[in-house]
């Protein structure tokens, strides 16, 4: 797994990267209430703006980690936003993204140095 700066998780299987937020992420935003996502098809490009999530406490933004193809949605947190909150690391993933490139997640931090960052 790597984790990016914006408190994301990307695990990396073939050319198909998950995406998630992190524990810590779901803890400061509080109870999520909506969640927003991209069409299965879209094509985006690194920092995309594509996932809102709405809590009790603030509106958040996911960005496209990467450059590829949205390959299947997670439609199980539009139905239910607060598995977010109960599960961010594992069944409450957001969306899984095709790319060509993975040269990128060079750029992205292990546990290790997300848990430094996070501190």
């Amino acid at each position: 797994m790597k984790y990016t700066e914006e408190h994301e998780w990307l695990l990396v299987e073939g050319d198909v990267v998950t995406v998630g937020i992190t524990a810590h992420a779901a803890e400061q935003l509080g109870d999520v209430v909506f969640v927003d996502l991209p069409e299965v098809g879209t094509t985006v490009s690194k920092d995309d703006e594509i996932v809102v999530i709405e809590s009790v406490k603030a509106a958040s933004d996911i960005l496209a980690p990467l450059d590829g193809e949205i390959v299947e949605i997670n439609e199980t947190i539009v139905d239910n936003p607060a598995m977010v909150n109960d599960d961010p690391e594992g069944e409450a993933w957001f969306f899984k993204i095709r790319t060509t490139d993975l040269k990128p997640m060079d750029d992205y931090m292990t546990e290790a140095e997300y848990k430094e960052f996070i501190g």
